[in-house]
């Protein structure tokens, strides 16, 4: 990177650590960063690059770095675990992605082993086999993969994850552009049938916030993630609902920091100065930002 761009990265660093600080955490936990094979998150690059027509926004990737840089830079923001959230657009990517993201977490003792799946036959089989080399946490990209959740192939699957108690981190909200089988009706089929799964809605389940929110409140095991919410950037297209703000307080023990790092077009610390200015309180806060995830990831 160059001086200037060092520079802002630093003062990005430095707003981050003051506002874990001043919590006094000890860091903060972000179930919700993208890591995968360079050749795939580029070109998950160029789509952000072209996404605005499809979204009407323009998307610029705030942190472009090489993996070590950005692997640095959750350092220094005192990230203590993070993920490797990753997903197949298309049957026959899943189980390779699964070995990629398992040699990443071996060699990346901070990131907690990532997982995925699509519904295709052998779906059980690898999904199985993640489950017992050590994977910690899923991701279910519902709009990306435009598959139901509810398929009969992904059937065995949830029955696995929710008895593992294994958390499944999905996109399964129809933002920032609605896919065939986003929203929260086919979500609320698939709790129907297995309410123990520990699904965490990404994103807030945006835009359809009161939907997932009502999803949260009827099972105990759903979460949500901040990723984006609450952000300038998506406070025009997708605003939170003002009087929705009483039911994330009282949901305050299931809500998770996420940030879609690398693939946010602010700066890092935009998203923990947007969850501040809900004024929720600092133990919200607290839970949110750190004690949530220690929690369900038995993080010490």
């Amino acid at each position: 990177m160059s001086g200037d761009a060092d520079a802002v990265v630093s003062g990005d660093a430095d707003a981050v650590v003051r506002f874990w600080g001043r919590l006094g955490l000890p860091g903060i936990i972000d179930v919700h960063t993208h890591f995968m094979p360079e050749r795939v998150l580029r070109k998950v690059w160029a789509y952000f690059d072209s996404a605005g027509p499809l979204t009407g926004m323009e998307w610029p990737i705030e942190y472009r770095h090489d993996e070590d840089e950005r692997l640095a830079l959750l350092r220094s923001f005192g990230v203590r675990r993070f993920t490797s959230m990753l997903y197949p657009h298309k049957a026959g990517m899943a189980a390779w992605l699964n070995d990629w993201a398992a040699g990443f977490a071996r060699r990346v003792p901070d990131c907690l082993h990532t997982a995925t799946f699509f519904p295709e036959d052998g779906a059980q089989r690898y999904v199985s086999e993640a489950v017992e080399a050590g994977a910690r946490v899923f991701k279910a990209h519902v709009q990306v993969g435009a598959y139901d959740p509810n398929d009969p192939l992904l059937e065995p699957v949830w029955g696995l994850l929710a008895e593992a108690g294994i958390p499944v981190v999905t996109h399964c909200g129809s933002g920032p552009a609605p896919g065939k089988h986003t929203g929260p009706e086919p979500v609320a089929r698939l709790l129907a049938r297995h309410p123990r799964l520990r699904l965490v809605v990404a994103h807030m389940g945006m835009p359809e916030y009161a939907d997932f929110l009502a999803l949260a409140e009827t099972y105990p095991e759903v979460r949500l993630d901040t990723t984006m919410a609450f952000t300038d950037f998506t406070r025009d297209t997708s605003p939170f609902p003002v009087d929705g703000r009483g039911r994330l307080a009282a949901l305050g023990d299931r809500i998770l920091l996420g940030t879609d790092f690398p693939n946010i077009p602010y700066p890092y610390a935009h998203q923990l100065h947007a969850l501040e200015r809900l004024e929720l309180g600092d133990d919200w806060l607290r839970a949110v930002c750190h004690g949530n995830a220690a929690e369900l990831f038995g993080v010490d």
